[in-house]
């Protein structure tokens, strides 16, 4: 009697440990299929430069898994709500050399290097682990949709610029493993759980 009962609960145990087993992420956006492999989508190869002059490109992620967004300065809506989502996990991994965040201006124009430097300073970034980065804007524009976000001048939006608030989660190799809504606090929490997830399976 007492062997079934622990049995039952061994059972039990495991039952409840795989329900709440965190689940691999999975790749997202489009993929081929090639013979037996897949071949999942990848960030394309890119150049920008950042708020202290340094040239940024995919060597600059090269093995580490990085957080990336689209704002502009002046942005009078979703941007504060998105930056204040990055800042909160810049402050978690801050000084974690596994980690690292982009933040791409969709403003080239007014957001040179150096604004983008006092723009970064203000949020208390003071070391290389964000780069908030400009560059041409089609190519800016362009990679927009490689990260499947929205970044386009609309005059009819508010401070004339279409966006979209995602923060997205890279791996080590330029895959999109996961994102969230950066103006909703509760879905960038189930963002950091599998940032943790990431950084432990990588």
């Amino acid at each position: 009697m007492r062997f079934l009962l622990f049995t039952l609960l061994a059972l039990t145990v495991f039952s409840c440990q795989q329900e709440n087993k965190v689940q691999p992420l999975p790749y997202l956006g489009q993929h081929e299929i090639n013979g037996q492999d897949t071949m999942y989508h990848t960030i394309p190869d890119f150049a920008f430069v950042d708020q202290d002059s340094n040239l940024v490109t995919n060597a600059t992620f090269e093995g580490k898994i990085y957080l990336a967004d689209f704002f502009f300065i002046s942005c009078p809506t979703i941007c504060p709500k998105v930056k204040k989502q990055m800042l909160r996990i810049f402050d978690k991994y801050k000084g974690n050399d596994e980690l690292m965040l982009l933040s791409h201006t969709i403003d080239p124009k007014r957001d040179t290097v150096g604004r983008l430097k006092s723009y970064a300073q203000n949020l208390g970034v003071d070391n290389g682990q964000w780069r908030f980065v400009t560059g041409e804007m089609d190519e800016i524009y362009g990679i927009a949709d490689d990260y499947m976000s929205i970044a386009k001048e609309d005059p009819n939006a508010p401070g004339g610029f279409d966006h979209s608030g995602w923060i997205l989660l890279i791996d080590k190799t330029g895959h999109i493993r996961s994102y969230a809504d950066g103006t909703d606090p509760e879905k960038v929490d189930r963002l950091l759980t599998d940032i943790e997830w990431l950084l432990a399976n990588e």
